[in-house]
């Protein structure tokens, strides 16, 4: 698994740690896998908002999806609500978190998703391959 987060991204999210900055994670995964994963590989404790998950139709599903405005929403109920200083993602779902973002970056997006980003994001906001193959996005000097 921790390989296929990406070493880099952990080594940023590590960064942010050390230098006391304030870190969500803000998934459209329900709560308890994202901080299973993050335990696992990043041996970090962090806080965590995501799908909410309960009996819908019969059978378990998502009661709350934590996807595109609605992440914002869920972010603000759970008492985040500072302005966004930085924003990672790597999806057009998350369009409204890095357009609320002082500084969105784009890491892994989709190849053909790149010129959307780049038009509707402010000009030079970052968009990263983190080294995952088959993604779009500039690979980071080192």
């Amino acid at each position: 698994i921790e390989h296929r987060l990406l070493p880099l991204a952990l080594d940023v999210l590590r960064a942010h740690r050390e230098a006391g900055d304030r870190v969500v994670i803000a998934t459209g995964a329900p709560p308890e896998l994202a901080r299973a994963i993050l335990a696992f590989v990043a041996h970090e404790d962090l806080p965590v908002v995501g799908t909410q998950v309960g009996p819908k139709y019969g059978a378990i599903g998502a009661v709350r999806h934590c996807h595109y405005e609605m992440k914002m929403t869920m972010l603000r109920d759970a008492g985040y609500t500072a302005p966004v200083a930085v924003a990672y993602s790597d999806s057009s779902a998350d369009l409204p978190l890095l357009k609320a973002a002082a500084k969105p970056v784009v890491v892994n997006p989709k190849p053909q998703r790149v010129a959307m980003f780049r038009r509707v994001l402010p000009a030079g906001t970052s968009i990263l391959n983190w080294g995952c193959p088959g993604r779009g996005g500039d690979v980071p000097s080192l």
